[in-house]
Protein backbone atom coordinates (compact mmCIF):
# COMPACT_ATOMS: atom_id res chain seq x y z
CA UNK A 1 0.00 0.00 0.00
CA UNK A 2 1.18 3.31 -1.21
CA UNK A 3 2.24 5.61 1.95
CA UNK A 4 1.57 9.51 1.72
CA UNK A 5 2.28 12.77 3.71
CA UNK A 6 -0.94 13.92 2.38
CA UNK A 7 -3.66 12.56 0.63
CA UNK A 8 -6.59 14.66 -1.33
CA UNK A 9 -9.58 13.43 -1.88
CA UNK A 10 -11.09 15.48 -4.64
CA UNK A 11 -9.63 17.44 -7.70
CA UNK A 12 -11.55 21.16 -8.01
CA UNK A 13 -10.35 23.96 -7.49
CA UNK A 14 -9.54 23.77 -3.54
CA UNK A 15 -8.59 20.39 -4.23
CA UNK A 16 -5.75 20.01 -7.05
CA UNK A 17 -4.28 23.73 -5.41
CA UNK A 18 -4.16 22.33 -2.33
CA UNK A 19 -2.01 18.96 -3.97
CA UNK A 20 0.39 21.64 -5.67
CA UNK A 21 0.86 23.38 -2.38
CA UNK A 22 1.88 20.59 0.12
CA UNK A 23 4.19 19.60 -3.39
CA UNK A 24 5.64 22.52 -3.34
CA UNK A 25 6.26 22.44 0.63
CA UNK A 26 7.58 18.85 -0.07
CA UNK A 27 5.20 16.43 1.08
CA UNK A 28 4.42 13.40 -0.85
CA UNK A 29 0.86 14.10 -2.40
CA UNK A 30 -1.74 11.71 -3.57
CA UNK A 31 -5.31 13.53 -5.16
CA UNK A 32 -7.96 11.20 -5.95
CA UNK A 33 -10.60 11.67 -8.42
CA UNK A 34 -13.66 10.12 -9.00
CA UNK A 35 -14.00 11.31 -12.89
CA UNK A 36 -11.80 10.62 -15.94
CA UNK A 37 -10.74 14.55 -15.49
CA UNK A 38 -9.47 16.44 -12.78
CA UNK A 39 -10.58 19.84 -11.80
CA UNK A 40 -13.99 19.59 -10.19
CA UNK A 41 -17.58 21.04 -10.92
CA UNK A 42 -15.68 24.52 -11.12
CA UNK A 43 -13.94 23.43 -14.49
CA UNK A 44 -15.96 20.65 -16.05
CA UNK A 45 -19.72 21.97 -15.34
CA UNK A 46 -19.28 25.40 -13.54
CA UNK A 47 -17.28 28.29 -13.57
CA UNK A 48 -14.80 27.75 -16.83
CA UNK A 49 -17.89 26.55 -18.99
CA UNK A 50 -20.83 28.82 -18.23
CA UNK A 51 -18.18 32.00 -18.67
CA UNK A 52 -17.13 29.87 -21.77
CA UNK A 53 -21.00 30.33 -23.36
CA UNK A 54 -21.35 33.91 -21.60
CA UNK A 55 -18.94 34.97 -23.64
CA UNK A 56 -20.04 33.13 -27.03
CA UNK A 57 -23.26 34.71 -26.58
CA UNK A 58 -22.18 37.84 -25.52
CA UNK A 59 -20.69 38.27 -29.25
CA UNK A 60 -23.90 37.17 -30.30
CA UNK A 61 -25.41 39.78 -28.71
CA UNK A 62 -23.32 42.41 -30.12
CA UNK A 63 -23.25 41.09 -33.28
CA UNK A 64 -26.66 41.39 -34.00
CA UNK A 65 -27.46 44.65 -31.59
CA UNK A 66 -24.54 47.00 -31.66
CA UNK A 67 -22.32 46.31 -34.97
CA UNK A 68 -23.69 48.40 -36.93
CA UNK A 69 -23.67 51.42 -34.52
CA UNK A 70 -20.08 50.77 -34.30
CA UNK A 71 -19.87 50.94 -38.20
CA UNK A 72 -19.16 47.02 -38.88
CA UNK A 73 -21.68 45.60 -41.32
CA UNK A 74 -22.81 42.11 -41.88
CA UNK A 75 -24.40 40.85 -45.34
CA UNK A 76 -26.89 38.31 -44.78
CA UNK A 77 -28.48 37.09 -41.43
CA UNK A 78 -26.59 36.55 -38.21
CA UNK A 79 -27.33 33.16 -37.01
CA UNK A 80 -26.64 31.22 -33.79
CA UNK A 81 -24.85 27.62 -34.35
CA UNK A 82 -25.49 25.95 -31.03
CA UNK A 83 -23.72 23.27 -31.72
CA UNK A 84 -20.42 25.25 -32.26
CA UNK A 85 -21.08 26.95 -29.56
CA UNK A 86 -21.21 24.03 -27.14
CA UNK A 87 -18.02 22.62 -28.97
CA UNK A 88 -16.28 25.27 -28.34
CA UNK A 89 -17.29 25.49 -24.73
CA UNK A 90 -16.04 21.88 -24.55
CA UNK A 91 -12.87 23.03 -26.16
CA UNK A 92 -11.92 25.61 -23.52
CA UNK A 93 -13.15 22.95 -20.57
CA UNK A 94 -10.85 19.69 -21.79
CA UNK A 95 -7.84 22.87 -22.66
CA UNK A 96 -8.05 23.65 -19.03
CA UNK A 97 -8.13 20.22 -17.39
CA UNK A 98 -5.53 19.01 -19.54
CA UNK A 99 -3.54 21.99 -17.97
CA UNK A 100 -4.38 20.87 -14.39
CA UNK A 101 -3.16 17.18 -15.54
CA UNK A 102 0.55 19.34 -16.74
CA UNK A 103 0.65 20.41 -13.10
CA UNK A 104 0.24 17.50 -11.50
CA UNK A 105 2.99 15.80 -13.49
CA UNK A 106 5.24 19.03 -13.02
CA UNK A 107 4.69 18.69 -9.30
CA UNK A 108 5.28 14.94 -8.99
CA UNK A 109 2.00 14.28 -7.67
CA UNK A 110 -0.09 11.21 -7.80
CA UNK A 111 -3.37 11.05 -9.22
CA UNK A 112 -5.80 8.23 -8.72
CA UNK A 113 -8.66 8.07 -10.85
CA UNK A 114 -11.48 6.08 -8.49
CA UNK A 115 -14.49 6.75 -5.87
CA UNK A 116 -12.51 7.28 -2.73
CA UNK A 117 -13.75 6.65 1.07
CA UNK A 118 -12.32 6.49 3.90
CA UNK A 119 -11.70 2.56 5.11
CA UNK A 120 -10.27 4.09 8.39
CA UNK A 121 -9.05 7.47 9.60
CA UNK A 122 -5.64 6.98 7.77
CA UNK A 123 -6.89 4.81 4.64
CA UNK A 124 -8.51 5.89 1.87
CA UNK A 125 -10.43 2.65 -0.78
CA UNK A 126 -9.99 3.80 -4.38
CA UNK A 127 -12.93 1.98 -6.38
CA UNK A 128 -11.50 2.00 -9.58
CA UNK A 129 -12.67 0.62 -13.25
CA UNK A 130 -9.97 -2.27 -12.62
CA UNK A 131 -10.40 -3.21 -9.03
CA UNK A 132 -10.07 -1.81 -5.95
CA UNK A 133 -6.62 -0.04 -4.10
CA UNK A 134 -6.20 1.65 -0.81
CA UNK A 135 -3.75 4.17 -0.09
CA UNK A 136 -2.54 5.19 3.36
CA UNK A 137 -1.78 8.86 4.79
CA UNK A 138 -0.81 10.57 7.59
CA UNK A 139 -2.99 13.47 7.12
CA UNK A 140 -6.03 13.98 4.72
CA UNK A 141 -8.01 16.89 2.67
CA UNK A 142 -11.52 16.41 2.26
CA UNK A 143 -12.67 18.36 -1.10
CA UNK A 144 -15.18 16.76 -2.81
CA UNK A 145 -17.08 20.07 -3.61
CA UNK A 146 -21.15 20.56 -4.23
CA UNK A 147 -24.09 19.20 -6.41
CA UNK A 148 -26.88 21.30 -7.37
CA UNK A 149 -29.61 21.11 -4.61
CA UNK A 150 -33.43 20.48 -5.84
CA UNK A 151 -36.51 20.79 -4.44
CA UNK A 152 -38.13 17.74 -2.66
CA UNK A 153 -41.40 17.43 -5.18
CA UNK A 154 -39.02 18.50 -8.17
CA UNK A 155 -38.28 14.93 -10.57
CA UNK A 156 -34.67 16.22 -12.34
CA UNK A 157 -35.13 14.38 -15.64
CA UNK A 158 -32.34 15.76 -17.46
CA UNK A 159 -34.02 16.65 -20.21
CA UNK A 160 -36.57 19.55 -19.99
CA UNK A 161 -36.33 19.83 -15.90
CA UNK A 162 -32.75 20.12 -15.44
CA UNK A 163 -29.65 21.71 -13.42
CA UNK A 164 -27.13 23.92 -14.28
CA UNK A 165 -24.79 20.40 -15.71
CA UNK A 166 -27.51 19.56 -18.65
CA UNK A 167 -27.92 23.41 -19.55
CA UNK A 168 -24.78 23.50 -20.67
CA UNK A 169 -24.87 20.78 -23.76
CA UNK A 170 -28.49 21.63 -24.63
CA UNK A 171 -29.12 20.52 -28.10
CA UNK A 172 -31.41 22.96 -29.39
CA UNK A 173 -32.15 26.94 -27.96
CA UNK A 174 -35.12 26.90 -25.71
CA UNK A 175 -38.56 28.44 -26.71
CA UNK A 176 -39.35 29.28 -23.14
CA UNK A 177 -36.51 28.61 -20.06
CA UNK A 178 -38.23 28.78 -17.07
CA UNK A 179 -35.46 29.44 -14.52
CA UNK A 180 -36.25 28.72 -10.71
CA UNK A 181 -33.73 31.09 -8.59
CA UNK A 182 -33.09 34.47 -8.78
CA UNK A 183 -29.46 33.66 -7.73
CA UNK A 184 -26.10 33.47 -9.65
CA UNK A 185 -26.15 30.68 -11.54
CA UNK A 186 -29.98 30.84 -12.67
CA UNK A 187 -29.14 34.22 -13.44
CA UNK A 188 -25.81 33.71 -15.77
CA UNK A 189 -27.55 31.08 -17.70
CA UNK A 190 -30.94 32.65 -18.00
CA UNK A 191 -28.60 35.60 -19.84
CA UNK A 192 -27.07 33.10 -22.29
CA UNK A 193 -30.04 31.48 -23.39
CA UNK A 194 -32.03 34.78 -23.32
CA UNK A 195 -29.29 36.36 -25.74
CA UNK A 196 -29.78 33.31 -27.95
CA UNK A 197 -33.58 33.96 -28.27
CA UNK A 198 -35.34 32.60 -25.92
CA UNK A 199 -38.16 33.71 -23.59
CA UNK A 200 -36.46 33.51 -20.05
CA UNK A 201 -38.84 33.63 -16.95
CA UNK A 202 -37.40 33.94 -13.21
CA UNK A 203 -38.77 32.54 -10.29
CA UNK A 204 -37.61 33.35 -6.94
CA UNK A 205 -38.97 32.94 -3.34
CA UNK A 206 -37.40 36.22 -2.30
CA UNK A 207 -38.74 39.88 -2.98
CA UNK A 208 -35.21 40.37 -4.86
CA UNK A 209 -32.64 38.80 -6.91
CA UNK A 210 -29.12 37.97 -5.79
CA UNK A 211 -30.33 38.17 -2.40
CA UNK A 212 -27.10 38.04 -0.63
CA UNK A 213 -25.56 40.69 -2.11
CA UNK A 214 -25.85 44.34 -1.25
CA UNK A 215 -29.53 45.79 -1.93
CA UNK A 216 -28.50 48.30 -4.52
CA UNK A 217 -26.70 46.02 -6.80
CA UNK A 218 -30.07 43.57 -6.67
CA UNK A 219 -32.23 46.79 -7.98
CA UNK A 220 -29.91 47.95 -10.41
CA UNK A 221 -29.79 44.40 -12.07
CA UNK A 222 -33.20 43.86 -12.28
CA UNK A 223 -33.61 47.14 -13.65
CA UNK A 224 -30.96 46.11 -16.24
CA UNK A 225 -32.00 42.52 -16.92
CA UNK A 226 -35.43 44.06 -17.46
CA UNK A 227 -34.62 46.34 -20.04
CA UNK A 228 -33.09 42.97 -21.92
CA UNK A 229 -36.27 41.32 -21.25
CA UNK A 230 -36.11 38.92 -19.09
CA UNK A 231 -39.05 38.50 -16.40
CA UNK A 232 -39.51 38.21 -13.16
CA UNK A 233 -41.84 36.76 -10.65
CA UNK A 234 -40.46 37.21 -7.45
CA UNK A 235 -41.61 36.34 -3.99
CA UNK A 236 -43.21 33.31 -5.72
CA UNK A 237 -43.35 30.01 -3.78
CA UNK A 238 -42.57 27.22 -6.34
CA UNK A 239 -44.89 24.23 -5.21
CA UNK A 240 -44.75 21.92 -8.84
CA UNK A 241 -43.02 21.04 -11.96
CA UNK A 242 -44.51 18.81 -13.95
CA UNK A 243 -43.56 17.34 -17.30
CA UNK A 244 -45.92 16.92 -19.96
CA UNK A 245 -44.69 15.70 -23.77
CA UNK A 246 -42.10 18.44 -24.56
CA UNK A 247 -43.99 20.96 -22.09
CA UNK A 248 -42.82 22.07 -18.63
CA UNK A 249 -45.39 23.34 -16.02
CA UNK A 250 -44.55 25.54 -12.98
CA UNK A 251 -47.15 26.14 -10.70
CA UNK A 252 -46.38 28.73 -7.79
CA UNK A 253 -48.16 31.23 -5.35
CA UNK A 254 -47.12 34.58 -5.43
CA UNK A 255 -46.76 36.91 -2.55
CA UNK A 256 -51.00 37.21 -2.30
CA UNK A 257 -50.85 33.42 -2.17
CA UNK A 258 -52.64 33.45 -5.45
CA UNK A 259 -51.63 30.27 -7.86
CA UNK A 260 -49.48 31.33 -10.67
CA UNK A 261 -49.52 28.92 -13.64
CA UNK A 262 -46.28 28.83 -16.16
CA UNK A 263 -45.21 27.08 -18.92
CA UNK A 264 -42.31 26.28 -21.33
CA UNK A 265 -40.30 23.86 -22.93
CA UNK A 266 -37.14 23.78 -20.42
CA UNK A 267 -36.90 24.02 -16.67
CA UNK A 268 -33.53 25.08 -15.42
CA UNK A 269 -33.63 24.35 -11.07
CA UNK A 270 -31.00 26.54 -9.76
CA UNK A 271 -31.94 26.99 -5.80
CA UNK A 272 -28.47 26.46 -4.75
CA UNK A 273 -25.76 23.26 -4.44
CA UNK A 274 -25.33 21.39 -1.58
CA UNK A 275 -22.36 19.50 0.04
CA UNK A 276 -21.24 16.62 -1.72
CA UNK A 277 -20.23 13.85 0.67
CA UNK A 278 -22.53 10.76 -0.42
CA UNK A 279 -20.34 7.64 -0.26
CA UNK A 280 -17.21 8.82 1.70
CA UNK A 281 -17.75 6.48 4.48
CA UNK A 282 -17.37 9.52 7.10
CA UNK A 283 -18.36 7.63 9.92
CA UNK A 284 -15.16 4.98 9.10
CA UNK A 285 -12.41 7.82 10.04
CA UNK A 286 -15.55 9.30 13.20
CA UNK A 287 -16.00 12.89 11.07
CA UNK A 288 -18.71 14.84 12.40
CA UNK A 289 -21.45 16.94 10.00
CA UNK A 290 -23.16 19.99 10.95
CA UNK A 291 -27.03 20.05 10.95
CA UNK A 292 -26.60 20.93 6.89
CA UNK A 293 -24.71 18.43 6.13
CA UNK A 294 -21.30 20.16 5.55
CA UNK A 295 -18.02 18.44 7.75
CA UNK A 296 -17.52 20.49 10.71
CA UNK A 297 -14.08 22.39 10.38
CA UNK A 298 -12.67 24.30 13.38
CA UNK A 299 -10.99 27.61 12.62
CA UNK A 300 -7.92 25.60 11.08
CA UNK A 301 -10.27 23.62 8.84
CA UNK A 302 -9.62 20.70 10.77
CA UNK A 303 -12.32 18.48 11.30
CA UNK A 304 -12.86 16.25 15.35
CA UNK A 305 -10.07 14.05 13.97
CA UNK A 306 -6.93 16.17 14.44
CA UNK A 307 -5.17 15.16 11.06
CA UNK A 308 -8.21 15.20 8.81
CA UNK A 309 -9.20 18.70 7.25
CA UNK A 310 -11.94 19.30 5.01
CA UNK A 311 -11.82 22.08 2.29
CA UNK A 312 -14.22 24.23 0.03
CA UNK A 313 -17.74 23.83 -1.01
CA UNK A 314 -17.80 20.73 1.37
CA UNK A 315 -17.76 22.88 4.79
CA UNK A 316 -19.08 25.88 5.79
CA UNK A 317 -19.43 29.77 3.81
CA UNK A 318 -19.65 30.79 0.71
CA UNK A 319 -19.57 28.04 -2.30
CA UNK A 320 -16.51 29.58 -4.63
CA UNK A 321 -13.80 28.05 -6.22
CA UNK A 322 -11.41 30.98 -5.35
CA UNK A 323 -12.65 30.59 -1.68
CA UNK A 324 -11.52 26.77 -1.67
CA UNK A 325 -8.93 27.74 -3.52
CA UNK A 326 -7.51 30.01 -0.45
CA UNK A 327 -8.75 27.29 2.02
CA UNK A 328 -6.53 24.39 0.13
CA UNK A 329 -3.23 26.77 0.49
CA UNK A 330 -4.11 27.40 3.80
CA UNK A 331 -3.79 24.34 5.02
CA UNK A 332 -1.07 23.09 2.84
CA UNK A 333 0.49 25.70 4.88
CA UNK A 334 -0.42 25.09 8.89
CA UNK A 335 0.50 21.61 7.41
CA UNK A 336 4.17 22.33 7.01
CA UNK A 337 4.02 24.56 9.98
CA UNK A 338 3.69 27.90 9.08
CA UNK A 339 0.72 30.75 9.91
CA UNK A 340 -1.37 31.63 7.23
CA UNK A 341 -4.66 33.45 7.14
CA UNK A 342 -7.95 34.19 5.52
CA UNK A 343 -9.90 36.85 6.03
CA UNK A 344 -13.09 35.29 5.19
CA UNK A 345 -14.95 39.15 4.51
CA UNK A 346 -12.59 39.82 1.94
CA UNK A 347 -13.02 36.80 -0.14
CA UNK A 348 -15.20 38.71 -3.09
CA UNK A 349 -18.53 37.55 -4.92
CA UNK A 350 -19.14 37.80 -8.82
CA UNK A 351 -21.74 37.53 -10.94
CA UNK A 352 -20.60 36.89 -14.87
CA UNK A 353 -23.89 38.56 -16.17
CA UNK A 354 -23.51 41.75 -18.22
CA UNK A 355 -23.30 44.08 -16.62
CA UNK A 356 -21.50 42.18 -14.41
CA UNK A 357 -21.81 42.06 -10.46
CA UNK A 358 -19.26 42.13 -7.85
CA UNK A 359 -19.09 42.66 -4.32
CA UNK A 360 -16.46 42.50 -1.39
CA UNK A 361 -17.24 43.49 2.42
CA UNK A 362 -20.22 44.10 4.33
CA UNK A 363 -23.21 45.21 2.75
CA UNK A 364 -25.04 48.31 3.97
CA UNK A 365 -27.61 45.97 4.93
CA UNK A 366 -25.45 44.49 7.19
CA UNK A 367 -23.90 47.72 8.34
CA UNK A 368 -27.55 48.65 9.31
CA UNK A 369 -27.93 45.65 11.15
CA UNK A 370 -24.47 45.58 13.36
CA UNK A 371 -25.54 49.49 14.06
CA UNK A 372 -22.05 50.75 12.49
CA UNK A 373 -22.21 53.86 11.41
CA UNK A 374 -21.15 54.68 7.84
CA UNK A 375 -20.91 56.88 4.93
CA UNK A 376 -21.41 56.31 0.89
CA UNK A 377 -20.00 57.29 -2.01
CA UNK A 378 -21.53 56.40 -5.51
CA UNK A 379 -20.72 57.10 -8.95
CA UNK A 380 -22.48 55.95 -12.17
CA UNK A 381 -21.30 54.22 -14.97
CA UNK A 382 -22.34 56.14 -17.60
CA UNK A 383 -20.37 59.39 -16.04
CA UNK A 384 -17.29 57.94 -18.07
CA UNK A 385 -16.10 58.63 -21.52
CA UNK A 386 -15.05 55.14 -21.35
CA UNK A 387 -18.11 53.60 -20.64
CA UNK A 388 -19.91 55.84 -23.64
CA UNK A 389 -16.91 55.00 -25.64
CA UNK A 390 -17.63 51.25 -25.44
CA UNK A 391 -21.16 51.96 -24.90
CA UNK A 392 -21.13 49.87 -21.56
CA UNK A 393 -23.36 52.44 -19.72
CA UNK A 394 -25.19 50.67 -16.91
CA UNK A 395 -24.32 50.64 -13.58
CA UNK A 396 -22.02 52.33 -10.76
CA UNK A 397 -19.52 51.80 -8.04
CA UNK A 398 -21.16 52.21 -4.53
CA UNK A 399 -18.21 52.58 -1.68
CA UNK A 400 -19.00 52.10 2.18
CA UNK A 401 -16.76 53.64 4.34
CA UNK A 402 -16.67 54.14 8.58
CA UNK A 403 -18.27 57.39 9.49
CA UNK A 404 -15.18 57.93 11.56
CA UNK A 405 -12.28 56.77 10.51
CA UNK A 406 -13.30 56.76 6.86
CA UNK A 407 -11.91 53.01 6.43
CA UNK A 408 -13.59 51.25 3.58
CA UNK A 409 -16.19 48.31 4.86
CA UNK A 410 -17.16 47.52 1.44
CA UNK A 411 -17.37 47.68 -2.04
CA UNK A 412 -20.40 46.96 -3.92
CA UNK A 413 -20.17 47.22 -8.22
CA UNK A 414 -22.14 46.78 -11.65
CA UNK A 415 -21.64 47.39 -14.66
CA UNK A 416 -18.70 46.65 -17.46
CA UNK A 417 -15.54 44.92 -16.29
CA UNK A 418 -16.76 44.81 -12.78
CA UNK A 419 -15.31 41.01 -11.83
CA UNK A 420 -11.83 42.47 -12.91
CA UNK A 421 -12.15 45.72 -10.87
CA UNK A 422 -13.20 44.09 -8.00
CA UNK A 423 -9.48 43.16 -7.34
CA UNK A 424 -9.12 46.96 -6.52
CA UNK A 425 -11.16 46.83 -3.96
CA UNK A 426 -9.99 43.19 -2.58
CA UNK A 427 -6.20 44.68 -2.34
CA UNK A 428 -7.29 48.21 -0.26
CA UNK A 429 -9.67 46.68 1.85
CA UNK A 430 -6.35 43.92 2.80
CA UNK A 431 -4.55 47.30 3.70
CA UNK A 432 -6.92 48.35 5.75
CA UNK A 433 -7.38 51.64 3.36
CA UNK A 434 -9.38 54.46 3.78
CA UNK A 435 -11.38 55.88 0.79
CA UNK A 436 -9.59 58.93 1.27
CA UNK A 437 -6.55 56.12 0.25
CA UNK A 438 -8.02 55.06 -3.02
CA UNK A 439 -9.45 58.65 -4.14
CA UNK A 440 -5.61 60.00 -3.83
CA UNK A 441 -4.62 57.28 -6.45
CA UNK A 442 -4.32 57.98 -10.42
CA UNK A 443 -6.14 55.66 -12.15
CA UNK A 444 -5.36 55.82 -15.61
CA UNK A 445 -7.84 57.70 -18.06
CA UNK A 446 -9.75 56.28 -19.67
CA UNK A 447 -11.07 53.67 -18.19
CA UNK A 448 -13.93 51.52 -16.01
CA UNK A 449 -11.53 52.06 -12.72
CA UNK A 450 -11.90 56.02 -12.83
CA UNK A 451 -15.69 54.89 -11.33
CA UNK A 452 -13.84 53.60 -8.40
CA UNK A 453 -11.90 56.67 -7.62
CA UNK A 454 -15.22 58.68 -8.29
CA UNK A 455 -16.72 56.64 -5.66
CA UNK A 456 -13.95 56.93 -2.76
CA UNK A 457 -14.00 60.77 -3.50
CA UNK A 458 -17.70 60.44 -3.61
CA UNK A 459 -17.21 59.12 0.29
CA UNK A 460 -14.63 61.11 1.13
CA UNK A 461 -16.06 64.29 1.25
CA UNK A 462 -18.46 64.23 -1.75
CA UNK A 463 -16.41 65.82 -4.02
CA UNK A 464 -16.58 63.20 -7.26
CA UNK A 465 -15.76 65.35 -9.96
CA UNK A 466 -16.89 64.04 -13.34
CA UNK A 467 -20.76 64.15 -12.02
Amino acid sequence: MNQYDVAIIGSGPGGYVAAIRCAQLGMKTALIEKYATLGGTCLNVGCIPSKALLDSSHHYEDAVKHFEEHGIEIPGEIKVNLEQMIARKQGVVDQTTKGIEFLMDKNKIDVYHGFGSFADANTISIEKEDGKESIGAKNIIIATGSKPSTLPFIKIDKERIITSTEVLKLKEIPKHLIVIGGGVIGLELGQVYKRLGSEVTVVEYMDRIIPGMDGALSKELTKVMKKQKVKFNLSHKVKSVERKGDEVIVKADDKKGEEVTLTGDYCLVSVGRRPYTDGLNLEAAGIKLDDRGRVEVNSHLQTNVSHIYAIGDVVKGAMLAHKAEEEGTLVAELLAGQKPHIDYNLIPGVVYTWPEVAAVGKTEEQLKEEGVEYKVGQFPMRALGRSRASMDLDGFVKILADKKTDEVLGVHMIGARCADLIAEAVTAMEFRASAEDISRMSHAHPTFAEAVKEAALAATADRALHV
